[in-house]
């Protein structure tokens, strides 16, 4: 990972891209490895990382994932800098997520976290296009 430059918002955002797509790293190992509910846990905070690198951009940060998305969505989604598509999407991402860290009968399926994957494979591309845009 690239050392991006402390104490600015463009560094901060870098960095937010840059460990999203580290995670999208980690996320296909554990597919790979049949971890399927590591990977649904792990293509999550790809899409939390890579949301809370737009708000950087506005200056805004949030400690809660629910905080961070509900915001993004009211944002961005809705006033469709990003596709209305996407909200739905990150939504089923964070309930997918939630029921495989939580519900103890949750079977987690190699098609479910290939779905998360490839969510947020297309968030990263369109969020890093948008930033790059405004920096």
């Amino acid at each position: 990972m690239e050392e991006p430059e402390r104490g600015s918002i463009g560094g901060l955002v870098r960095y937010r891209i840059e460990t999203a797509k580290s995670d999208l790293l980690s996320v296909n190992i554990l597919l790979t490895e049949g971890e399927y509910r590591g990977a649904n846990n792990r293509a999550c905070y790809v899409v939390y990382y890579a949301i809370s690198a737009v708000h950087a951009l506005d200056g805004k940060s949030y400690k809660r994932h629910k905080d961070t998305l509900a915001n993004f969505n009211k944002d961005y989604v809705k006033t469709e800098i990003f596709p209305k598509a996407f909200g739905r999407r990150i939504a089923r991402a964070e309930q997918i997520r939630h029921a495989s860290d939580y519900d103890d009968f949750y079977i987690a399926t190699k098609e479910k976290a290939e779905e998360q994957i490839l969510t947020a494979k297309e968030l990263i591309g369109q969020i890093e296009d948008y930033c790059a845009e405004r920096m």
